[in-house]
Order: C-alpha cells, then structure tokens, then sequence
C-alpha cells in the first residue's frame, strides 16, 4: 500500500516545482514559437489566396481581350475576304469582258479572211475554168 508520509509531500512540492520550471523556460517559448510559425502560416495562405484571386482576375482579363481579339481578328478577316471576293468577282469580269470582245474579233476577222478566201478561190476557180476550157476545146474562149 502507499504511504502518505512526508516525502511525498516534497515529492508532490518538487513536482510542482519542476512544473512552473518547465513551463517558464520550455513550455512558454515553445508555445510562442509555434504561435510565431501559426501566425507566418497563416499570413501565407491569406497571401496566396489574395495571389490567386489577383491571378484568376487577370487570366479572366486575358481571356477577355483574347476574345476580343479573335472575334476583331474573325470580322477583318471576314471583311477582307469580302473585299477580295468582289475584286475578284470585279478582274472575272473585267478578263471575260476582254476575252468576249477578243473572241468577237477574231470571229469578224475568221469570218472577213474566209470571206477573202471565198473570193479569191472564186477568181482562181473561174481563172482555171477559163484555162481547162481552153486546154479541152483548144482554142482560147
């Protein structure tokens, strides 16, 4: 059985003792030195969320503008094409313009030069009638 004695009341006094020893110089700036770190942790993570709002806000302003610029980009290139469909609709015309009217020519010319021709075997045709005529009767007509 345990005696309750006088040495255990010094025990229980040297016990006590060694609590507020501890706690004075253990204890005490330990719990400072975690409430230091605490306080550090804590102030970092405000600052990351305080940066990652920033960021997200700034990534929404980027993907803003890249829209805009894709949408701006999209209506000049839309514009551009238009523009070059009716110059190009603009040259077709102009080259079938030029190529009907050169077609026409060398049609009145085709049909001038075969004209020409009609007349000139016509002469050829009555010049070597007159000849073999000659050459069968023997005689000139």
């Amino acid at each position: 059985m345990i005696e309750l004695n006088l040495s255990f009341v010094i025990q229980l006094v040297n016990f006590g003792i060694l609590v507020l020893v501890l706690n004075m110089f253990l204890y005490k700036p330990i719990r400072k030195v975690l409430a230091d770190r605490r306080q550090v942790i804590d102030s970092a993570r405000q600052k990351t969320v305080s940066v990652d709002a920033e960021v997200q806000t700034k990534m929404a302003q980027y993907q803003a503008r890249l829209h805009e610029a894709k949408t701006e980009a999209g209506a000049r290139r839309a514009e551009a094409l238009k523009l070059a469909q009716t110059e190009e609709a603009v040259v077709l015309g102009k080259a079938r313009q030029q190529a009907a009217d050169s077609l026409a020519a060398i049609r009145d010319r085709v049909a001038k030069e075969a004209t020409e021709a009609r007349e000139l075997l016509k002469k050829q045709a009555e010049s070597l009638s007159g000849d073999i005529c000659e050459k069968i009767l023997g005689r000139s007509l």
